[in-house]
């Protein structure tokens, strides 16, 4: 069964698909070993953690490709949906996009119609491409996964830019042209999020960012709002900033900062594979006996 298969297979059940985010291959890691069935591999979070920079167009297709391989290959039962941005460039680099984020592992990729260089959704100075070039990207991008078999999620970020009438029209122009899931980025009511599912006959995707445009709705409230998945972008990388920035705290002498409790050694080795490493180690010592 392929990775969009898996997808495909989720996305058939009922229910809300709660996905939180990852960034590297520790967090898909600890994702899947958490029991959740769906992730996305966040364009601002591997910004932040890769280069240490604004999710603003500086990360390169490579550097998103290289960390994707990594994540696809450490979870390869997590079906992982694939930030693709822009696409990298013109309709010819969509295509290379899917292509690549297929052979990487991924289950479905994200395209969007922002305009280079791309920002985070809920971040200003943003701008959408025209509504014929949006389109454009998600024809490109259906007529890419002919040859690998993945989903295409099709974003707008028009809604902050031209409205929401206008958002959705491009997420309708998206449904004509074959995307599998559709997302708008940033809906500002629960009225606007309610009409974008009952009108859109496709999977919807809620992008739930703490302090941004969209109202923050519990899970059955998404779900009753018509939403298949909920995406919960940024919140492994924020906790994971704050236990960090808490640590270095209480180790510079004189703070008074509390050590934040943390896991032990052997739990830490458990979490990334040793155990495993070792049984397998045993295994090919004992067969060259």
């Amino acid at each position: 069964m392929t990775p969009a298969d898996r997808l495909r297979g989720l996305l058939s059940e009922p229910g809300l698909l709660a996905m939180p985010c990852c960034f590297d291959a520790l967090s898909a890691r600890l994702i899947a070993q958490a029991g959740f069935r769906l992730s996305f591999m966040s364009g601002f979070a591997v910004s932040a953690a890769r280069l240490g920079m604004p999710d603003t167009g500086l990360i390169s297709f490579a550097e998103m490709v290289d960390t994707l391989r990594s994540i696809c290959a450490i979870a390869p039962e997590l079906p992982i949906i694939g930030d693709g941005d822009t696409g990298y460039g013109n309709a010819v680099n969509v295509g290379r996009t899917v292509r690549e984020y297929a052979r990487a592992g991924a289950a479905a990729v994200m395209i969007e119609d922002q305009a280079s260089p791309k920002r985070c959704g809920h971040t200003r100075g943003k701008q959408v491409v025209g509504r014929s070039e949006a389109r454009m990207r998600i024809r490109a991008a259906v007529d890419a996964r002919r040859d690998q078999d993945i989903l295409i999620l099709a974003r707008t970020d028009a809604r902050a830019i031209l409205g929401f009438e206008a958002a959705l029209e491009r997420c309708h122009d998206f449904v004509e042209e074959g995307a599998d899931i559709i997302f708008m980025e940033a809906p500002e009511s629960v009225d606007e999020m309610t009409r974008f599912c009952r009108e859109i006959p496709r999977p919807t995707l809620a992008n739930m960012i703490e302090g941004g445009r969209t109202p923050i709705l519990p899970p059955a409230e998404l779900e009753a709002a018509g939403f298949r998945i909920a995406a919960y972008p940024l919140r492994l990388l924020a906790v994971a900033i704050t236990a960090m920035q808490t640590a270095l705290a209480a180790m510079t002498p004189g703070s008074g900062v509390a050590r934040p409790p943390e896991i032990s050694f052997s739990e830490l080795q458990a979490v990334v594979g040793f155990p495993e490493y070792w049984a397998a180690e045993e295994r090919y010592a004992a067969a060259g006996e």
